[in-house]
């Protein structure tokens, strides 16, 4: 059977929009600073936003994610409040007409297979997953928005941070621990090691999700816990897990540092921060640690 014309019509329109948006933004934006440095820059990820707000001009950027805003995930939330946001929908990006969109590598893939199909200045800054991995995305924005000059110096502040902490001494046991259990991936892996830490969450079975089951916790702690997300943060069912009795007990019992997820959620010169906490405090846990053995030796022998 013949399809009608309203048939046919409605066939063609998703066809017909998708090429008129294809037609309206396919020239990429010309650069309209002098140098070639971009003029309007869009970041479609929280790691990437957070590296933008650091070495960029403010008359450089014209939108970073909402997630940018929020202080518990983001290092520059306080900056980030007056610039723009998008959802990372290609229609908001291309509303602000940029000539350079830096992304991750994770995230609205959709939006910027678009946007690289329209030819579109997009580069892709990986996920940094130890600390040459910062200083590589460290470089690549900066070299992408034409801040080298900042990067290099953000980068010199941040390897002068890091080599005034002494790793001299004993390795204590320390595990991530926050909502829902997680462990929080390569971020802590790296900042608990560079503090001089032995991370347990390899000695754990990991649950599906990648998180720790608290009876594991409960039954072989590590020297120091880290609370990645402060207790309050979310009052949700998801995060009964840090108000439960059991773990109360185990702070009681242990060095507890709370540490927030923003300072090593993504891989930026902001876990140094965090690596400088946790060394500050490896001492006190090596002690408590050689006390706790010592005790039991007693209680062993008698």
């Amino acid at each position: 059977m013949a399809a009608t014309p309203r048939a046919r019509a409605a066939s063609i329109l998703p066809a017909l929009a998708a090429a008129i948006l294809f037609i309206a933004f396919a020239t990429p934006a010309a650069a309209s600073v002098a140098g070639g440095r971009p003029a309007r820059i869009v970041s479609l990820d929280l790691c990437t936003d957070q590296l933008l707000v650091a070495l960029g001009d403010r008359a450089q950027i014209a939108a970073v994610t909402h997630l940018a805003r929020d202080p518990v995930l983001s290092a520059v939330a306080a900056a980030a409040q007056e610039l723009p946001t998008t959802h990372g929908g290609a229609e908001e990006v291309l509303g602000y007409d940029p000539d350079l969109v830096l992304a991750g590598p994770y995230g609205v893939s959709p939006t910027v297979h678009l946007l690289q199909r329209l030819h579109r200045n997009v580069v892709i800054v990986p996920l940094a997953q130890d600390l040459p991995g910062v200083r590589r995305a460290v470089r690549k924005v900066a070299a992408a928005i034409g801040g080298e000059g900042r990067g290099a110096a953000m980068l010199a502040d941040f390897d002068a941070r890091l080599a005034r902490i002494s790793l001299a001494g004993a390795r204590p046991s320390a595990a991530v621990y926050e909502i829902g259990g997680g462990t929080f991936g390569p971020g802590a892996d790296v900042a608990l090691a560079a503090a001089g830490y032995r991370n347990m969450a390899a000695d754990y079975r990991l649950t599906r999700s990648g998180g720790v089951a608290l009876e594991r916790l409960i039954t072989d702690p590590p020297d120091l816990l880290v609370v990645a997300r402060e207790e309050g943060a979310y009052r949700t069912p998801v995060a009964d897990n840090l108000r439960h009795p059991a773990l109360r007990m185990l702070w009681a019992q242990r060095p507890l540092l709370a540490l927030p997820a923003r300072l090593w959620l993504c891989g930026i010169p902001q876990i140094a921060d965090a690596i400088e906490r946790l060394a500050g405090m490896r001492q006190q846990v090596a002690e408590a640690a050689l006390q706790r053995a010592r005790a039991a030796d007693k209680a062993g022998a008698r």
